[in-house]
């Protein structure tokens, strides 16, 4: 049965993390560890997981309907890009 407020199943979830851990690490510098929440869509409809690099710098990752990325949003303190 699924509802409204089911969350995503284990295996999109999954993907989506490691897309979002990959896509950090190839293109910041200095990743130390990345903590991040589930996937959940977000009020226009993209797939988002939110998290933290490093113990702090906060991140936003929206992905497309293949799970690909299509944007990321950071805060200040968040690693230079490579």
């Amino acid at each position: 049965m699924n509802d409204s407020n089911s969350k995503y199943d284990e295996e999109t979830n999954a993907k989506a993390k490691i897309t979002a851990e990959e896509y950090i690490k190839e293109n910041y510098k200095d990743i130390v560890s990345i903590e991040m929440g589930d996937l959940y869509e977000a009020p226009m409809g993209s797939l988002t997981i939110d998290g933290t690099v490093n113990n702090g710098a906060g991140f936003s990752i929206s992905f497309n309907k293949d799970i690909s990325v299509s944007r990321i949003g950071t805060d200040e303190g968040f690693p230079e890009r490579k």
